[in-house]
């Protein structure tokens, strides 16, 4: 078929609502939008004129997958406001939480999400019989990773324990002990979630593509460090917004983003691009067992990534609890000293790097804050890798150039809820 139009309200297995259009003639392709139709936030207005204290646990809200990562997101910028530097205790623990949250959020679009598309299901729900001990693992990885969060945070989602200037309370030697034994006891289903990625037949595309992520020069970054590009500039953090240029669209409720090219990719894949040579020895096992390397451009490749940091994630967890266990843990309180300033917190959260930036004035009170969202990021990124996806799928069925445009979008793994961030949107 040579003439169509393809609309899909909404896409399914994504977070949110997010709508798909071409239209097709004579073998060309027309027209091409990623659309978002869902309403606006404004958690940035919610919270000001709010005590800085209040910053993590509201805007832990935005999203109910990576609230976590909006609580050490939140966290760090106001203490960076404030001119507040946190223990080394404190800091392991943040990313020990951090960490819980990746494997959680990975295994759930790994499996639930993405993997049904491969072997041409629907969803997870029938491969529960037709696959059973897989879906198994993934219940046994994803349960794990739940466990792992509420025992450092305090909770599953929207944890209570991390707050401004350490935790509310510190787990004990016996509860690392124990969240170590089960990490080790759950290395062999990760070996087994990269031999079923490697197995899984990935659609062959690729386009030249700008990729940002965090980065450090001792680590695999999640928590701070500068802004990295493939295309080889560095920025750092506090200057994110002469990195990351918003702008937004008039099919689009969200807005959008671009660096040095018409727009950029964030998530699992650009951080194994950027980061690649500080992957832990597990997770480059696995990168190699799954083809990546730098620079990988294929976007369906995302979900082979996260698997790859589900791995590091796992393998830099027992790292982080040995140094723990051997310096010896203690309660440390959190009070801190108000400065007014402004400070910028950048944490990488499963779908991609986020900001937060919040001004704090004399009374600690919230006077300014901006937020931004990794699939906000990455919306102009898709829309582009669709345009360039569908005129090489001009010949094929509707039903198939559907498919395919549907699984590249899930490939991003999106939150579209959280990345809806405009005040006023006029449609033309």
């Amino acid at each position: 078929m040579s003439t169509m139009d393809i609309n899909v309200h909404y896409v399914t297995r994504v977070e949110g609502h997010g709508n798909l259009h071409a239209r097709i003639r004579d073998g060309q392709l027309e027209e091409c939008r990623w659309e978002v139709p869902e309403a606006p936030r404004f958690f940035e207005a919610m919270i000001r004129g709010r005590p800085y204290y209040d910053a993590p646990f509201i805007t832990s809200r935005i999203c109910g997958i990576c609230s976590i990562g909006h609580v050490m997101a939140a966290i760090q910028g106001v203490e960076n406001a404030i001119g507040f530097v946190p223990t080394e205790q404190t800091m392991l623990l943040r990313k020990l939480l951090l960490h819980g949250e990746t494997v959680q959020s990975h295994i759930l679009h790994a499996y639930y999400l993405a993997a049904p598309d491969f072997v041409g299901a629907p969803s997870v729900v029938p491969l529960a019989s037709t696959h059973k001990e897989v879906v198994l693992r993934a219940v046994r990885l994803h349960r794990l990773a739940n466990e792992w969060c509420d025992l450092i945070g305090g909770r599953t989602t929207h944890p209570i324990s991390a707050v401004v200037g350490g935790w509310t309370r510190v787990p004990t030697a016996d509860d690392l002990r124990g969240l170590r034994e089960r990490i080790v006891a759950a290395l062999p289903d990760v070996e087994a979630t990269v031999a079923l990625f490697q197995a899984l037949p990935v659609p062959q595309f690729t386009r030249d593509t700008e990729y940002l992520a965090l980065k450090k020069p001792d680590e695999y970054a999640w928590y701070g460090g500068d802004i990295a590009s493939t295309d080889g500039d560095v920025t750092p953090l506090p200057e994110y917004r002469r990195k990351v240029k918003e702008f937004i669209v008039p099919h689009s409720t969200a807005k959008r983003a671009r660096g040095n090219r018409n727009s950029f990719a964030v998530g699992a894949l650009a951080r194994v691009n950027v980061n690649y040579a500080q992957l832990s020895p597990l997770a480059r096992s696995a990168a190699q067992a799954l083809g990546i390397k730098p620079v990988t451009c294929n976007p369906y490749l995302n979900s082979a990534a996260q698997v790859i940091e589900t791995a590091h994630a796992m393998e830099d967890s027992l790292a982080i609890i040995d140094q723990l266990l051997a310096r010896g843990l203690r309660e440390e309180g959190y009070a801190v000293a108000i400065r007014p300033g402004t400070g910028v917190g950048g944490v990488e959260v499963p779908r991609g790097t986020l900001y937060h930036e919040y001004t704090i004035d004399a009374d600690g009170k919230i006077t300014d804050a901006n937020f931004i969202i990794p699939t906000g990021q990455n919306h102009q990124n898709i829309e582009d890798d669709l345009r360039a996806l569908v005129p090489g799928l001009v010949g094929r069925s509707q039903e198939e150039i559907t498919l395919s445009m549907e699984m590249l979008v899930r490939s991003y793994d999106p939150c579209i809820s959280c990345s809806t961030h405009l005040l006023t949107v006029e449609f033309v």
